[in-house]
């Protein structure tokens, strides 16, 4: 099933449940998909990439919310936005550790033969496609840079 079709199905769920938290969050989505569709012009449908992309956006959208209201003390504004990301997540794989992202980092640079940061770039595509949608760029590029440095 596309990930499309079962935000759609959660949102039902969610209005049956008169769950606003979970109804807002899944709208957000809904009409990101929304939006991305009719950006890409004849395509007709989002590829699986796409859509799981699309809501990692919207999870780190909300994170850097979160943390921005956090840090101004409006903890009654924050509460909201981690409550929609524990809601989006749920449509998210499961996140790899930190332990697992750097020895795919660490195999990745040796059979690349990267030797310091000029390698950075190449090391960085590779691990990111490689851990598409189980790993952040932030947490990848610290773990990169580390690496590449030592």
């Amino acid at each position: 099933m596309s990930l499309q079709k079962e935000v759609m199905d959660k949102m039902k769920e969610a209005m049956k449940a008169k769950d606003t938290v979970a109804l807002q969050a899944l709208r957000a989505v809904k009409s990101a998909f929304l939006l991305a569709k009719t950006e890409t012009g004849a395509q007709v449908d989002l590829t699986a990439d796409q859509e799981m992309k699309i809501i990692q956006k919207q999870v780190k959208q909300r994170k850097d919310s979160a943390a921005v209201f956090i840090q101004q003390g409006r903890q009654d504004l924050a509460d909201p936005e981690l409550a929609e990301i524990k809601v989006l997540e749920g449509f998210l794989p499961e996140a790899l550790s930190e332990e697992k992202i750097e020895e795919v980092v660490k195999n990745t640079i040796q059979k690349i033969g990267a030797s310091g940061m000029k390698d950075m770039g190449k090391v960085m595509g590779i691990v990111s496609k490689e851990l598409s949608g189980q790993a952040d760029g932030k947490t990848i590029s610290s773990l990169v840079k580390k690496n590449l440095m030592a």
